[in-house]
């Protein structure tokens, strides 16, 4: 590469579409046109060479592209004949540098001249049918689920399995024991209460004590309920 060249090797050419399709019968088919991108920051030379020359013309095959840039190339079928159906020819567009003139890319693309017209061979105009239904036995259809938050129902209605007890709603008379020590212990008067009848007092950290000993029972003996 000589210097001054802004490209480094060879670089892709981007063109669209990557082959074209003439048809016999649609005259407005007969003329296609390919777009080639440059997609870089400096302008490129373009040259398009073909396997069957006699077969096409070319609208300006050769010239350049500005940077970040693209053209559109006239392709026109000259021989439209049944005998030419299905031969497939190819189109080389050819990437040079502007500056040393050194083909920098290249890409092929095919033509092929294809027998009826472009709305009975485009894949796109087949025909479409529904599918048959097959009937779904034991199935709800997707549409029809729905999901509901769990009530209180089954709670009452579920019942253990082999080897899993219930649990015994019955009172729990051990939790109900230390409540009531918990509540005397708080009935006592407290150290430093002269006052009092009594000859037993507790101080005021036990009393804490007792104190959140008895919410902690009482949250457990009102869970159930």
């Amino acid at each position: 590469m000589q210097s001054g060249s802004p490209f480094d090797g060879k670089v892709p050419v981007f063109v669209f579409p990557y082959s074209i399709n003439f048809y016999l019968e649609d005259k407005a088919t007969h003329k296609q046109i390919l777009t080639v991108y440059n997609p870089y920051e400096c302008a490129v030379l373009f040259k398009v060479l073909c396997t069957a020359p006699k077969k096409y013309t070319v609208v300006d095959p050769e010239g350049s592209i500005k940077p970040q840039s693209c053209i559109d190339i006239v392709v026109r079928h000259n021989v439209v004949s049944p005998s030419n159906c299905n031969v497939t020819d190819k189109f080389r567009i050819q990437m040079r540098d502007c500056i040393t003139k050194q083909m920098i890319g290249k890409r092929d693309v095919t033509a092929t001249l294809l027998s009826g017209d472009k709305e009975r061979s485009t894949p796109e105009h087949e025909s479409f049918q529904q599918l048959p239904s097959v009937p779904s036995i034991g199935r709800t259809p997707p549409s029809q689920y729905s999901i509901k938050a769990p009530t209180a129902q089954y709670a009452v209605s579920y019942k253990p399995s082999d080897g899993v007890q219930a649990v015994n709603n019955n009172p729990n008379y051990i939790v109900i024991f230390v409540a009531v020590v918990c509540i005397v212990a708080l009935l006592l008067p407290t150290e430093g209460d002269f006052n009092s009848a009594t000859s037993i007092f507790i101080s005021v950290h036990l009393k804490l004590v007792f104190s959140f000993v008895l919410g902690l029972v009482t949250m457990v003996i009102l869970r159930p309920y």
